[in-house]
């Protein structure tokens, strides 16, 4: 199980990967990669078309991933401003990822018309306009960095279709493009194993082990796999207790599709400058177009509104593109935001044969083809021009404020230990309803499914022990510390952890964790 076992259901789901056998014994490869999201079917299809062996393992069916919930914007504007990047950074790193996301957009185009998938990939245009509420200065500062390090962008005038009755400035960026994304998963899915490389899925991943002569990979099934170096890509690394998860911080994303009648929007990507903001992109549909629009973010775990946030988002869509139809398709999903703007890809902190994929903020997409050009890198030659632009082991040198604060929902969510539950009985929910409970020194996850079954869990994740809150939108239980997502039942979906949910023994009282 993953993440396609949640209940709400993107516009790409109707897409399904072909099915991959679970593992049922020992192998051996000389790359193994975790995760068959799009970094990790990236980094799959560059190792294989250099003659190497993969496997790759994922704990449910391929490509149902966070990849699934994405909008799929592939962006070399960053979605957090070159003006912070250079802040944090300085020019050189800004520019060299700026370079990175350009060549992760041509290398997706040119992989897409070698292997031939038909995954409506086109080159638009991307605008970042002016949100009502923020100053000039926005556009001026994004402005000036990117002439600084020589990003193509122009000021362009506002688009009446997303501007509402008032004019607003936009940046116009050349050369974005937009994707089906699960038509392209299933495309490179097809090419890796034309190249020889084997794919599990429903395979759970219980540990790596990096030892002198390789990597060992233990499953749940008992099956092991021996790799000369492996590949984390799971949305959140399962391999790393600490080193990377409080360098960056879960965020729940919201996103609406809807039938739109031709001519009333440009193919193009918009963003706007409010915080969360706004992001749009139109999807080829037959006679019509979907437009998708997506923002609402939250810290994963510290809301249970999405209702709410979808009639916002809704709300703000129908302002602005009044002929917009009924809304097909509503979804949400999680980005691990890192606090100094870049993702983390490339060598595991104090590993030399695993590598981690993960950080992607809002450019999931586009950080997915990075990875696949800079981990086949660095595993063929041990160079690229990006390794020290995504380093996993760097430090924090400035935004030491947002380390602190993103870091600081651990200790707050300590003291949900010693306070009392929602609720004083798991009789009294409803079906699709989750609330903790007190079982005297012990938090329990109660929460009723749909059905009407009830399910008694440790609160506790079995990442590193913060409580759970309940996800009624997406019937899950989330970590709002790292990002872990559980079932009702509290199978894992969602990295870091692995394990489930500890089980609640008679009496109310925690049993070992399964």
């Amino acid at each position: 199980m993953n993440v396609a076992e949640e209940s709400t259901r993107s516009v790409w789901m109707d897409v399904r990967l072909a099915h991959a056998p679970a593992l049922d014994r020992a192998a051996t490869a000389d790359v193994a990669v975790i995760g068959s999201g799009i970094a990790g079917l990236s980094v799959a299809y560059e190792i294989s078309r250099q003659g190497r062996s993969v496997v790759v393992l994922d704990r449910g069916r391929l490509g149902g991933g966070m990849t699934a919930r994405t909008t799929a914007h592939l962006a070399s504007a960053l979605d957090d401003g070159y003006a912070q990047m250079i802040d944090a950074h300085g020019l050189e790193m800004a520019m060299r990822l700026h370079d990175s996301l350009v060549a992760a957009i041509d290398r997706m185009e040119t992989i897409q018309a070698t292997e031939e998938i038909a995954c409506d990939f086109r080159r638009v245009p991307g605008f970042l306009m002016l949100a009502p509420t923020s100053p000039d200065s926005e556009l001026d500062d994004e402005l000036a960095a990117c002439a600084k390090i020589g990003v193509p962008v122009e000021e362009s005038p506002a688009l009446a279709a997303l501007a509402g009755m008032d004019p607003v400035r936009a940046l116009r960026f050349p050369g974005q493009a937009r994707v089906h994304p699960l038509k392209y998963l299933a495309g490179l899915a097809a090419a890796v194993k034309r190249n020889g490389g084997r794919l599990h899925g429903n395979t759970r991943v219980d540990s790596v082990e990096e030892r002198e002569t390789g990597v060992v990979i233990r499953t749940e099934s008992g099956h092991v796999v021996r790799a000369q170096d492996a590949v984390i890509a799971t949305n959140s690394p399962v391999n790393d207790m600490a080193a990377i998860h409080t360098k960056q911080a879960p965020y729940r994303t919201y996103a609406i599709a809807a039938p739109l009648p031709r001519g009333n929007l440009d193919d193009a990507l918009y963003w706007d400058t409010l915080d969360p903001y706004h992001y749009v992109r139109l999807q080829p549909a037959g006679e019509h177009e979907l437009v998708i629009v997506g923002g609402e973010d939250h810290k994963s775990g510290n809301a249970d509104d999405g209702e709410a946030r979808f009639a916002t988002l809704e709300r703000w869509a129908r302002e602005r593109l009044p002929r917009m139809g009924k809304v097909s398709h509503r979804w949400s999903g999680q980005v691990l935001e890192p606090i100094d703007f870049a993702g983390f890809v490339g060598r595991n902190p104090g590993s030399e044969r695993v590598y981690v994929a993960t950080g992607d903020s809002g450019q999931g997409i586009t950080n997915g083809a990075i990875a696949g050009m800079l981990i086949a890198d660095l595993i063929e030659t041990g160079t690229s021009p990006w390794a020290a632009v995504y380093d996993p082991a760097r430090k924090v040198k400035k935004r030491l404020g947002e380390f602190v604060s993103e870091n600081a929902t651990a200790l707050k969510n300590a003291a949900e230990y010693l306070t009392a539950g929602d609720i004083a009985s798991a009789e009294s929910l409803a079906p699709g309803e989750g609330k903790l409970l007190r079982s005297g020194l012990q938090t329990i996850a109660a929460c009723r499914d749909r059905n009407g079954r009830l399910h008694l869990r440790s609160a506790s994740c079995t990442h590193l022990g913060c409580v759970v809150h309940f996800n009624s939108l997406e019937q899950c239980w989330d970590c709002p510390c790292h990002g872990s997502q559980f079932a009702p039942d509290g199978t894992a979906l969602n990295g870091p952890a692995i394990a489930p949910l500890g089980a609640v023994g008679e009496g109310g009282k925690l049993a070992a964790a399964e």
